[in-house]
């Protein structure tokens, strides 16, 4: 797998990231142990977690697969805190206290002293952003995080943190995480222009369109798809409408005349639109995950990929 650096930084990281949402809770042990050893056999290098995912049960399982797959130097670890779901509801805390203790206790559960990418979850109007930011710095200066981020940033609060960072002169926010996707386009107007300008690199979560750029809704929802479970049938129901159908069908199309997969078509696209150092991808089962790691070999004309930008224009 192709490795790219995070924007102007010297990380470098494969140009796919292994997404771990769904571990411990609708992932069970045994596929995620077959997930990460695919991801790894495919070259790929950077795996993506979060505090608040599973209630840290994604971070505790990495901890424990990890050490039997590879070593700890060949894996560039991600996670973020900020969100969590203690009592039941979605609980936002960027305050320094939270965030350092969430990240003491995500390396515990990972089994690791330090990751290499820490982000924070999400933007709060509740916390000073000097505040959150003092987290991310304190975490790089006591190497507990080799590098800082965000994740879910608009593009003024991206140049926000980056400018307080440098007035610091700790020029240390190297990415942003957004959701990006031929479905979900609007961090273009803004989030884009502000990462090229920074120069932080964007991963984009839920690049396969929360899965629906799959194809598989076509003709209805599986029993065994996220839109029919009960953490995600509204995160997915979104993109369940006329707009995203359409889209959906280009894709299809575009993939039935290059002999790929939709999936393929979908990852090639985002992975390669300005700004974007790696797509995550998240799968619910091994055999899923090895479809999208195909989309490596994938490279599309410009044709398909200037038809796929007319009829996904606008989307937000």
């Amino acid at each position: 797998m192709q490795q790219r650096t995070v924007g102007t930084s010297g990380l470098r990281v494969s140009r796919l990231a292994l997404g771990t949402m769904t571990w411990g809770r609708d992932t069970d042990e045994h596929e995620s142990r077959d997930q990460l050893a695919a991801f790894l056999e495919a070259g790929g290098t950077f795996v993506d977690t979060a505090a608040g995912y599973g209630d840290g049960a994604a971070e505790e399982l990495l901890g424990e697969l990890l050490p039997e797959l590879a070593a700890r130097d060949d894996v560039v670890i991600c996670t973020k805190a900020g969100i969590s779901r203690r009592s039941g509801a979605r609980v936002v805390d960027t305050s320094r206290r939270a965030m350092l203790a969430s990240l003491d206790a995500s390396l515990a559960r990972l089994g690791t002293d330090h990751v290499d990418l820490w982000l924070a979850h999400t933007w709060s109007d509740d916390v000073p952003l000097a505040e959150t930011l003092d987290a991310l710095v304190t975490a790089v200066r006591t190497g507990r995080a080799r590098y800082a981020g965000i994740s879910n940033y608009a593009g003024w609060q991206a140049a926000r943190v980056a400018t307080l960072a440098e007035a610091q002169g700790a020029g240390l926010i190297v990415a942003n995480q957004v959701e990006y996707s031929l479905l979900s386009r609007g961090v273009e107007d803004d989030v884009v222009p502000a990462a090229l300008g920074l120069g932080l690199g964007l991963m984009a979560w839920s690049p396969l369109g929360r899965g629906v750029l799959t194809g598989k809704y076509r003709t209805g929802t599986p029993a065994d798809s996220r839109a029919a479970s009960p953490h995600f049938a509204t995160f997915v129901e979104r993109y369940l409408d006329e707009d995203s159908r359409r889209v959906v069908e280009a894709v299809v199309a575009a993939a039935d005349g290059l002999g790929c997969s939709p999936a393929e078509i979908a990852l090639a696209w985002v992975r390669d639109q300005p700004g974007v150092v790696a797509p995550v991808v998240g799968a619910r089962t091994a055999a899923q995950l090895r479809g999208t790691l195909t989309s490596e070999d994938v490279e599309l004309p410009e044709q398909i990929r200037a038809a796929l930008d007319e009829v996904s224009v606008g989307l937000r």
